[in-house]
């Protein structure tokens, strides 16, 4: 049941998804969005300057001067063929300079395809001087060597600050290594390699208040009751908010609005914070999408987003009947739970983070808008939520769509 009218928001992530994704046909990515495939062309030709629906026409030599116009257009093709080359080098370099030493990756990068690309090539496309490179090798062997030594002492690091149930930094780590002996090492090498193992010490740190929360929404009831089910969609609503980490950077949270007979998410929205702003723009998404939500019952758990003035007002203009979880409770919100669970599993893949801010924003849009459309899932008799909503079903009936 996709949309008729596209938000211009809608329209430019997906160019921007199909530009992000190099191989990637406008048919497959349409798929995976829903949308038919000459619309998603005419967007990708808008946004390159060109009237949809054109078609580009590539004169004839002998129209354009004969032999000499057509040794330029071969020229032109040769250079064209050599920059993809050069696009898909960097591309694939791309995943070596996630973290650690730049230099030090590119020339792991040229050390692992040498052989394909050759030396010179790759250096002249990374940047690198080719006696770098030559020196990173000769010192291969002892570089090898202090690696050694560092992932034993990571691995000593590790296990001190397990013992210490997560509560020893750098310092105390520092002593700890120092009394059982072995290389000597001070708190800086120590703080950098907890650094590098995610570790720290448990530090006091005074909470700061991001909403202000209304005590009459506070002590909102639990209108669900465990039963995370619906036999009619736009009846029943969870909500929820994930963080997205970001390599260098502070992370995104997600907040999402999922319909409990279809699963279908039928809202969401990404911010930098996690203000009250972030899941009233998830339910105005919501209401976008369904329409009218007619008393709809939408259940969350306690953050303090939820338990705002700000959201409470909007869910009282919008209809919606607030439904709240116990304090602490995770199985009193686990379907969103299990959503969330389900979506950092399948788009980070194994990964600890995205390594930007927009891959994090283009893997949700993506996921989200195909797990509408086109993943199956196990409750719906393997259909996508969007297949389910568009069958014949008891359980599902007509939406209203909004004006």
């Amino acid at each position: 049941m996709g949309m008729k009218q596209y938000p211009a928001e809608f329209e430019a992530d997906a160019v921007a998804l199909y530009r992000s994704r190099p191989g990637a046909t406008i048919k497959s990515v349409a798929g995976d969005l829903g949308v038919n495939t000459g619309t998603l062309r005419n967007w990708v030709r808008a946004a390159d300057g060109r009237r949809p629906g054109s078609h580009s026409t590539q004169p004839a030599a002998s129209q354009a001067g004969g032999d000499d116009v057509q040794a330029e257009l071969d020229a032109a093709r040769n250079r064209i063929r050599e920059l993809e080359k050069e696009r898909d080098i960097l591309c694939k370099a791309a995943r070596y300079f996630a973290n650690g030493d730049a230099l030090a990756n590119r020339c792991q990068f040229v050390e692992d395809h040498q052989r394909r690309h050759g030396v010179k090539r790759l250096c002249d496309i990374l940047g690198l001087a080719s006696s770098s490179f030559s020196y990173w090798r000769r010192t291969a062997a002892p570089r090898a060597a202090r690696q050694t030594v560092e992932a034993g002492l990571a691995a000593r690091t590790g296990k001190i600050h397990q013992d210490s149930d997560g509560a020893y930094g750098a310092p105390r780590t520092t002593a700890e290594l120092r009394d059982e002996g072995g290389p000597v090492v001070n708190h800086k090498r120590v703080a950098r390699i907890m650094r590098s193992l995610g570790l720290g010490g448990v530090r006091l740190r005074r909470r700061h208040r991001t909403t202000l929360a209304d005590p009459a929404t506070a002590n909102a009831p639990d209108l669900i009751g465990h039963d995370f089910t619906a036999a009619v969609v736009n009846t029943k609503y969870v909500g929820d908010i994930t963080y997205l980490p970001v390599s260098g950077s502070k992370p995104l949270y997600l907040a999402t609005v999922i319909d409990l007979a279809s699963r279908r998410p039928a809202g969401w929205a990404i911010a930098d914070h996690m203000r009250a702003e972030l899941v009233i723009d998830a339910l105005a998404a919501a209401e976008q999408t369904r329409g009218s939500p007619d008393g709809a019952i939408l259940h969350t758990d306690h953050g303090s987003p939820y338990a705002s003035r700000a959201f409470a007002e909007i869910c009282r203009s919008a209809d919606v009947q607030q439904s709240i979880g116990a304090i602490g409770s995770s199985a009193d919100n686990a379907t969103a739970e299990s959503f969330n669970a389900t979506f950092k599993r399948e788009t980070l893949k194994g990964r600890k983070a995205w390594s930007s801010e927009r891959e994090a924003r283009l893997d949700a849009f993506r996921w989200l808008t195909r797990y509408n459309t086109r993943r199956r899932h196990s409750r719906l008799g393997q259909r996508s939520p969007l297949a389910y909503e568009n069958d014949p079903h008891p359980a599902a009936t007509t939406l209203t769509r909004a004006a």
